[in-house]
């Protein structure tokens, strides 16, 4: 069966982004982590579909395929390609139509859809965002791996992914020089 993989940036204090979705908090000043760059790339090899929810994939979608298909030479080309190639199922109950490559809308039952999607052959799936969404998947209890990369920063107050008590099991942790943290965690 195939694993459904949440894969998200978080601040020290717990968000995944700032009260009306901001994310600049995410790039820390100073020189990127080749080694934490080279651990996202190897989580998106390990599936074949990414799961979104409707709120995040314009900004998403708009933003991977402008590197792809307009910069070139960006360091961030080789997940680009990645994000742009793989499958994406995007969770909506009022839209039935997105725009964007590989990109199918999924509008019926969600707990009914992933629980088909990891029936499915194939490799594992990958789930980004947004909130409220990741939210719903955790409150289902149908992520089966959290990988959590802990940013040095702390924002005071914004979106959590995170609405009520969640035991896991911490199964690994990577230090970066850049100052963040990947946690691997399963649930109890």
């Amino acid at each position: 069966m195939r694993k459904l993989k949440l894969q998200v940036q978080m601040t020290i204090d717990g968000f995944v982004a700032g009260p009306d979705g901001q994310l600049d908090w995410m790039w820390i000043p100073g020189e990127r982590d080749e080694s934490s760059f080279r651990h996202v790339i190897e989580l998106a090899d390990s599936c074949d579909t990414i799961l979104l929810g409707r709120k995040m994939t314009p900004g998403f979608v708009n933003y991977w395929e402008d590197v792809v298909d307009n910069k070139p030479d960006s360091p961030e080309q080789p997940l680009a390609q990645r994000m742009v190639n793989m499958r994406k199922i995007v969770f909506s109950r009022t839209q039935t139509a997105i725009n964007g490559r590989n990109l199918e809308v999924e509008n019926g039952d969600m707990v009914t859809a992933v629980q088909a999607l990891k029936k499915a052959p194939g490799k594992d799936i990958m789930v980004y965002g947004g909130a409220s969404f990741v939210s719903s998947l955790i409150s289902q209890n149908l992520i089966d791996e959290y990988f959590i990369f802990v940013s040095p920063v702390a924002i005071g107050n914004g979106l959590s992914i995170f609405k009520e008590q969640k035991v896991l099991k911490l199964d690994s942790s990577i230090s970066y020089k850049n100052g963040k943290i990947l946690n691997k965690y399963f649930p109890v």
